[in-house]
Formats: C-alpha cells, sequence, structure tokens
C-alpha cells in the first residue's frame, strides 16, 4: 500500500530536480532594444509649373444704361407701341408713345405766320431806313427822325428772331409729341396707357438698354496684387482686360458667360476693404450666342482670370510647416527640409515657389519634433491635394 503512493511522489521530486539542472546549467539571455519606430507619412509629387490664379466674387447683373422716359410736352396719349410693357423689347428710334399733336400743330402754324408779319416787317422798316438814310445825306430830315427810323429797324430785327426762335421751339413741340426710344433696349417699367393725360415732365416709363449688361464684383484689396488692374486712370485694350468666367443656374440648367473687366470703382470700401470691380458681357440677349440671356438681375458667381504665376506650385495647408517650410522625402525616405516663399493662399491650398524640382516628394503630414535626415514610410496620397 506504501509502495503504491511513494512511486508517483519519487517521480515528481525527479522531474523537478532535473528542472532545476536544466534552469541553473543553461545560457544566459542578453536583453534586446525594441526597433526605432518610423512614422508613416503621405507625400505627394511636386510638378511646378505656370500656375494661372483666379479671384472668386458674385454680384447681380444691372444694365449698362438705364433711364426714364419723360414726356416734353403735355397733352392726351393716342397711342402707345405693342412693346411698351414690362419686359417689352424695342429698337432705337421706335415710337413708344405718341400725344396728340392738334394743338402743337397750330402752335406752329400760328408761330409761322407770325414769323413772315416779322419779316414783313423788318422788310418795311429797312426801306424807310434807306430813305431816311439818303435824306439825312441831303440834309431834309431831321436827326430825330432818322433816329426813329433806325430805332424802328432794330425793333423788327429784334421781333424776327424772337419769331423765328417760335417756330423752331414750335417745331421742337410738335416732334416731341412723339416719344422715340433712344437705344436698343427693353422696358423696365411703365405707367402709361391710351387716353391718359400726362404733364411735361413726367416719367412715363423706366428704360435699360441691351448693348451690354454689367455686373458689380466686390473683391478684397489683397487680391488686387494677382489683376492686371490698376485704380489709376490708365486705358488699356480690349484684349488686356481681365477675362471672367460668369456662372448662374438657368432653367434648370448651369450656364457661363464670357466677360471682361472694364474697370474699376475706384473707392475703397473702409469698412470690408473691397474695391467693386466692373464686368461687362456684350448682347447679353443675343438669340444667336446658343446661352440663355444674362437677364438683369440675375445673381452670378465670377471667376476673374488674374495673373500667371510662374515656377509655382499649389500644395494642400498640410503641406507647409512652420516657419515656411516644406518637409521633401527622398529617394532613401529621409527628410530634407526646404525654405518657400508663400505667393498666395486661397481656402486650404497655397501657391508656393522654391528649390523644389518636378518629381520630388513632399510630406503632406505633420510631424512633430522632425529632424533633418529622419527616416520616414511614404504613402503616395489618393490626391495630390488631399489634406
Amino acid at each position: 500500500m506504501i509502495r503504491r503512493f511513494l512511486a508517483p511522489v519519487l517521480a515528481g521530486a525527479a522531474g523537478l530536480g532535473l528542472a532545476a539542472v536544466i534552469f541553473v546549467s543553461g545560457p544566459e539571455l542578453e536583453p534586446v532594444p525594441p526597433p526605432p519606430s518610423i512614422p508613416m507619412v503621405r507625400t505627394m509629387t511636386a510638378n511646378p509649373d505656370t500656375v494661372q490664379t483666379t479671384v472668386a466674387a458674385h454680384g447681380a447683373v444691372v444694365p449698362k444704361t438705364e433711364s426714364n422716359l419723360v414726356s416734353e410736352v403735355a397733352g392726351r396719349v393716342v397711342s402707345v407701341a405693342d412693346s411698351m410693357v414690362s419686359g417689352g423689347f424695342f429698337e432705337k428710334d421706335d415710337v413708344l408713345v405718341e400725344i396728340e399733336r392738334v394743338d402743337y400743330e397750330v402752335a406752329l402754324e400760328r408761330s409761322r405766320a407770325h414769323l413772315a408779319s416779322t419779316e414783313s416787317e423788318l422788310a418795311n422798316a429797312e426801306k424807310a431806313y434807306e430813305r431816311h438814310e439818303e435824306l439825312r445825306e441831303s440834309q431834309s430830315i431831321s436827326e430825330s427822325r432818322h433816329d426813329d427810323a433806325l430805332n424802328r429797324l432794330t425793333i423788327a430785327r429784334a421781333s424776327l428772331r424772337e419769331a423765328t426762335a417760335r417756330v423752331a421751339r414750335a417745331a421742337r413741340d410738335l416732334e416731341r409729341t412723339r416719344m422715340t426710344a433712344p437705344f436698343d433696349g427693353r422696358v423696365r417699367s411703365e405707367r402709361v396707357d391710351a387716353g391718359q393725360f400726362v404733364n411735361r415732365g413726367e416719367s412715363i416709363a423706366t428704360l435699360y438698354s441691351v448693348d451690354f449688361a454689367e455686373v458689380r464684383l466686390p473683391v478684397r484689396d489683397e487680391d488686387l496684387a494677382f489683376l492686371p488692374l490698376s485704380l489709376a486712370r490708365v486705358g488699356a485694350s480690349a484684349s488686356q482686360l481681365p477675362r471672367v468666367v460668369l456662372k448662374a443656374r438657368f432653367a434648370g440648367a448651369e450656364h457661363a458667360w464670357e466677360a471682361r473687366i472694364v474697370r474699376t470703382e475706384g473707392e475703397l470700401d473702409p469698412r470690408t476693404r473691397m474695391v467693386n470691380l466692373v464686368a461687362q458681357v456684350p448682347r447679353p440677349y443675343d438669340p444667336t450666342a446658343g446661352l440663355p440671356p444674362l437677364t438683369v438681375g440675375l445673381f452670378v458667381e465670377a471667376e476673374i482670370h488674374g495673373e500667371p504665376l510662374h515656377e509655382a506650385l499649389v500644395v494642400p495647408r498640410s503641406a507647409l510647416q512652420r516657419g515656411n517650410r516644406i518637409y521633401v522625402v527622398d529617394a532613401n525616405n529621409r527628410l530634407s527640409f526646404r525654405d518657400v516663399d508663400v505667393l498666395r493662399t486661397t481656402g486650404d491650398e497655397y501657391t508656393i515657389r522654391g528649390a523644389i524640382d518636378a518629381g520630388e516628394s513632399i510630406c503632406l503630414s505633420t510631424l512633430d519634433n522632425a529632424v533633418e535626415g529622419q527616416q520616414v514610410r511614404p504613402v503616395a496620397a489618393r490626391s495630390e491635394r488631399d489634406a
């Protein structure tokens, strides 16, 4: 019985002894430091090139020329053109409104009759003066009678000038009974109907021209450095004016119109620090242009093309490190520091220039306490502008 329990105890003791001998006689293990941590960074490929600068702005379309149609004579309206409705189109010299002419025709005839009378009086006064001049030479009349003849001649000449002016005014008033369009345009609003009596100086319609449309575009003063414009009075040819692309959604689709910056308003807003540029679009209602009309009041977004920047590079905000510096990853996956000049900041992008060769990899990741020559594990970003 005792022998049956003693055998397992002796076997366990022998195993423990053997393990102790192996542990004491085994080799000693030396500690090994962990491998250094190499950070992973996102990169983009550099490609310095000419960068076309653009300035974004927005504004509403307004007519270049707008005026009120004002009656220059008083009278009853006898005719109104079909185009004299809000939104109606008309051409230059079209008769828009006619005022009753009878009274002005009568006034013109009376003026012409008065002119004929004064012409006759002048002819008689000239003959009388010539006779008195001859009698004066022969000393047959007194000096006072000669002076009276000269005075009647002077009055007759003045009366003729007055009568001539009255005829011209009457003819002008008669002509003004037909109110014609001063330009090719469109009616914004009208306030006249046939049978209505209008007074001299009364505004009866608002018209605007359709030869050009304009858009006032507020631009920050710092963006003016990238546009070939000057607040000074300097002329420029049409080809030198900055190009503008106006974009808007109209009739369920996106459309774009070509325009040019023709002038600046020359005044800097002291509150917003902005200058208004004026873009001009020729023939905004031309049906042959293949575009919908650039309607007055339409809100548009503008992309103004500025000066090109040569040997420049556009990088995301994450590429620019502290102190206007970027990190270039060389062929050995080590960092090289490059100082750059920031030419422009636009949203989340920087336009830079520096000693960067085409094909080099630019680090897009922010590294704390990075050092020159530090090894990294580059991974190409999904997009060259991926931040």
